[in-house]
């Protein structure tokens, strides 16, 4: 029975892709149905960073010494929107929780 879950949930999102693909591959999207599309990586992305930062053992901490994940978010967040470059952002974040990992 779980193979065949895969496979149905497999095809569905196969057949989903291909209906983007088959419906606008030769034309061009109308702009009312791109701008919503813009923002679903980074909706996505936030869906599966914000949980790890907010609550990494399950229980939701906002002190760094309990979650130093979540200081480290709020200086890579800063950072973002202050210089909006990710390769900083990546830097500062990850710099930002080694050294509270290390001092907490």
């Amino acid at each position: 029975m779980n193979w065949i879950a895969v496979l149905i949930i497999g095809l569905g999102t196969y057949l989903t892709r291909l209906s983007f693909i088959g419906a606008f591959g030769e034309r061009e999207m109308p702009g009312w149905m791109e701008r919503p599309l813009r923002f679903v990586a980074p909706a996505v992305m936030g869906a599966i960073v914000l949980p790890a930062v907010v609550q990494p053992a399950g229980v939701i901490e906002f002190l760094p010494a309990a979650n130093p994940r979540f200081m480290a978010g709020v200086i890579a967040a800063a950072v973002a929107y202050k210089w909006r470059n990710v390769s900083l952002v990546i830097a500062v974040g990850m710099g930002s929780l080694w050294v509270l990992d290390w001092l907490f």
